[in-house]
């Protein structure tokens, strides 16, 4: 994709034509549905149970190595590393589907997140998140339980100790936004 589309993409984008965001139906039985049900592949290649994350809450984000939002991965590992004795994790989800920005193998990704931004946080294979053939089991039960799913890299959904999903926030919303972090106090606050 040529850089003077990329940019008026992204330039429209960010004058509010709706590309950060994606609203979708909320459906009534995908709202009560913990995330704790799915299994994922880690960027190893490995399966992995979303249910040993049971008890802790979750900040699910799509990333890419490639983005103007990419520098947001310097305050999620400042997130993961303060909150994680509360039980708190950064999931990270690289996805190739805005811009193709993430164009890179499960390796590079590794390697890139690990050598710029000492990324310590679970990063996992490729997803699709847009809605449609190949979406994500994930991404398709976060989008019907909040009613949103990302318009571009680095979308964030805050989920709670149960496994259900609290909130959505779009991309230009940074990781240490008072209102994101808001939403995590109160789900780190719940009783589980």
């Amino acid at each position: 994709m040529k850089f003077a589309h990329v940019l008026s993409l992204f330039l429209a984008c960010a004058a509010g034509s709706g590309c950060f965001t994606k609203s979708v139906p909320k459906s009534p039985s995908a709202a009560g549905t913990s995330v704790h049900t799915l299994t994922v592949e880690d960027i190893g290649g490995n399966q992995i149970e979303l249910s040993q994350y049971r008890g802790s809450v979750l900040l699910i984000v799509n990333v890419a190595s490639q983005c103007g939002f990419t520098p947001q991965y310097e305050a999620l590992e400042k997130l993961e590393l303060e909150l994680a004795p509360q039980k708190f994790h950064v999931l990270g989800f690289p996805c190739n589907q805005f811009g193709e920005q993430e164009p890179g193998s499960s390796a590079q990704i590794a390697k890139f997140c690990k050598e710029s931004y000492q990324v310590s946080f679970p990063l996992f294979a490729k997803v699709k998140v847009k809605a449609g053939e190949g979406q994500a089991p994930l991404y398709t039960l976060l989008g019907a339980a909040t009613g949103s799913l990302p318009g571009w890299n680095f979308g964030k959904y805050v989920v709670g100790r149960d496994g259900r999903a609290r909130a959505f926030f779009a991309s230009t919303v940074k990781p240490d936004d008072a209102d994101l972090r808001a939403a995590i106090e109160k789900a780190l606050a719940e009783k589980t």
